[in-house]
């Protein structure tokens, strides 16, 4: 009888074990899945939705814990939760890559009429500054100091917009936009200050 019972517990203990392995195996298969999927937008999601990222992360750096931890009915649990987590996050690649798309196309155009505007600016700003560094008074309602400033900006526009020149050879119309527009602003509030007529 003692040695049916002991037979008895050395069968339970192999069905456990096999169930156990089972449960591993299983979870080990969905996580791999789910790691595949993540492993294809992880680049992308980096660069267009990287919030969204590290969330997902997250999440399956849990469910890894939960399998190093032998928590095998956690893993599958939580990864359908995680699937849908990464198909959130294709979908937000997909909508930052569009987004993307859009602005440099629009980047791109506004280049077009920015490349031609302000180099005539910065040209105006700079014969007005020679002008007046020729006169020995400066015209009414400029004073030394906003002459002195003005120069300071002509400068500091020249840098600028090479920069952006050389970002839109580059290829990165986008970078090349925004410094040509900060170049465009800086111009117009020198002309005021110089009192140059538009």
């Amino acid at each position: 009888m003692r040695r049916y019972h002991i037979l008895l517990a050395v069968v339970a203990a192999t069905l456990i074990a096999g169930g156990c392995s089972q449960q591993k195996s299983n979870a080990t298969k969905v996580l791999e899945s789910v790691e595949s999927s993540l492993a294809d937008i992880k680049a992308d999601a980096a660069r267009y939705a990287p919030e969204g990222l590290k969330g997902v992360e997250s999440q399956f750096e849990r469910l890894q814990t939960s399998l190093k931890n032998k928590e095998y009915d956690d893993v599958i649990a939580g990864t359908p939760q995680l699937r849908k987590a990464v198909d959130s996050l294709r979908e937000a690649v997909e909508s930052g890559k569009e987004q993307a798309r859009a602005a440099l196309a629009a980047a791109k155009t506004e280049w077009e009429s920015l490349s031609v505007e302000v180099p005539k600016l910065v040209e105006t700003i700079q014969s007005r500054v020679d002008e007046l560094s020729k006169k020995k008074h400066l015209p009414f309602g400029v004073s030394k100091d906003e002459f002195e400033g003005a120069k300071t900006s002509l400068a500091s526009m020249k840098s600028t917009w090479a920069e952006a020149s050389d970002d839109f050879k580059s290829g990165k119309p986008v970078e090349a936009t925004q410094k040509a527009r900060t170049v465009k602003g800086m111009g117009e509030e020198v002309r005021e200050q110089l009192k140059i007529k538009a």
